[in-house]
């Protein structure tokens, strides 16, 4: 509970100062190119900038500023391409976001490239309805630009206002990630080329129903398809976002749909209401992400106002459409090259214990417990998909992945203890290898854990004494 509530503050802190410099950019794209196309443009811009974090180094600063005008035209391009030649259209969205998933195979800075690829095909499905500005002393195909470089610009500066205040915490150096298992690397194809496939599909099986059977509301459909299926971690974790993609959608329909009927007109306060609504789902979002789809839906329901368009005849087919999204990229996952959730559960839970058998290792000259916690941290972004399965499936399956991630997540804090002594007792190294061994047999994992969990417990006392 306590760490939900510190969770919960922190996330308010960074909401806070991504509304400002979202606020802030939009006062500013309104200036240069009134409507409503440049405003939402400003707006998403903000938003993915400060979830990837380019801004928190020198580097990340100038590769933001290289590439998010770059987002902002191609945005455009690709628009005008699926509004003028539709299923060519489609065919680069399709392969743009395949290669931006492809190219993780090939380590960091190509996964790093990868995401900048995939940036503007983002930004254009979650604002389908921008277009370029027609009025104003600007030629429209530099107003996107502006605005790009508008949104590196407040995002940059008042993350950086915040971290000097302390308001926020100091930008840190990002870590090196857990080191990856070499059974990962025997999966053929490896993960990121069945990701890229999956996703290929999922978005091609999207654009096509789409096209024919929704031709004026395709979009939903595909932005649900690549949502579900965007870093799925198996087929469970895919089932698990979708269940929340719709709950969320369906909630934020029904709250729509009231504040649209007490709303008939569009003007400042709907505009607040707007942005209160992203604030909270940027808010929440850590909490799940059938909070951001809720408040998401709100927004964009508010939003049809300006576009002419009447809330309530168009907010129950989008949650249609959101369902068929889902189902396709359920399916895609299922079937086209599946991964076994439990199978990359159990990687990174041998990945979690490699960490600690050598952060434990009395031959380490500097023991830190870097390592093992973040590999801790990436078995526990697996966590929320296995709780929800196990409180589905607990009266007629006994053995549940869950209880894995509970026993390794007791073992951190008397691990970390540990790791910080000069001396590990031979009981707790025992205990790591019996874990690890374990590994190989899913029936005896959890006992073994909880023999880790009660070595670490335990020994530290003796070995003060």
């Amino acid at each position: 509970m306590t760490a939900n509530i510190a969770r919960l503050l922190h996330a308010l802190r960074e909401a806070s100062v991504t509304m400002l410099a979202a606020i802030a950019t939009l006062l500013c794209a309104l200036a240069i190119a009134p409507g409503p196309g440049p405003a939402v443009l400003a707006v998403v811009l903000c938003l993915s900038l400060s979830r990837s974090h380019l801004d928190r180094d020198l580097r990340g600063r100038i590769e933001a500023a290289i590439a998010l005008p770059v987002v902002g035209l191609v945005a455009v391009g690709v628009g005008i391409l699926l509004h003028r030649v539709p299923w060519l259209g489609a065919f680069v969205f399709v392969a743009g976001m395949f290669v931006s998933i492809w190219l993780r195979r090939f380590g960091p800075m190509a996964r790093r490239a990868g995401s900048l690829i995939a940036l503007p095909f983002v930004v254009l499905l979650t604002t389908p309805h921008v277009r370029a500005a027609s009025i104003g002393a600007i030629p429209a195909p530099i107003v996107p630009v502006l605005i790009a470089l508008l949104a590196l610009l407040w995002v940059s500066a008042l993350h950086a206002l915040a971290r000097r205040l302390r308001f926020l915490p100091p930008a840190r150096v990002a870590e090196r990630p857990p080191v990856i298992s070499e059974r990962e690397s025997s999966m053929r194809p490896v993960a990121s080329t069945r990701m890229a496939i999956q996703m290929a599909v999922a978005l091609t099986v999207s654009f096509i129903v789409g096209y024919v059977f929704f031709a004026e509301r395709w979009a939903w459909i595909v932005l649900t398809a690549f949502i579900v299926i965007s870093g799925n971690r198996g087929r469970l974790d895919v089932v698990y976002k979708s269940m929340l993609r719709v709950l969320g959608a369906a909630a934020g329909t029904v709250i729509a749909l009231v504040f649209t009927v007490h709303l008939g007109s569009h003007d400042s306060s709907t505009v607040a209401l707007i942005l209160v609504a992203i604030f909270l789902g940027v808010w929440l979002r850590p909490l799940g992400y059938a909070w951001w789809a809720l408040f998401v839906t709100l927004a964009l329901a508010l939003l049809q106002g300006f576009s002419g368009t009447s809330a309530p005849l168009v907010l129950w087919p989008r949650l249609e459409e959101i369902v068929i999204g889902a189902v396709i990229g359920i399916l895609s996952a299922w079937f086209v090259l599946p991964v076994r959730s439990t199978a990359v559960l159990r990687r990174r839970l041998a990945d979690a214990l490699a960490a600690l058998a050598d952060a434990l290792d009395p031959a380490q000259p500097v023991r830190t417990p870097a390592g093992f916690v973040a590999a801790v941290a990436a078995v526990e972004q697996l966590a929320p998909a296995f709780r929800a399965s196990r409180l589905a499936t607990r009266s007629f399956q006994a053995l549940q992945p869950a209880d894995w991630v509970d026993a390794l997540v007791a073992c951190r804090d008397p691990a970390i203890a540990l790791i910080h002594k000069s001396e590990t007792p031979g009981a707790v190294r025992r205990a790591v290898g019996a874990a690890r061994k374990s590994m190989r047999e899913p029936g005896e994992l959890l006992t073994a854990l909880q023999n880790l969990h009660r070595a670490l417990v335990e020994q530290p006392l003796l070995v003060t004494t």
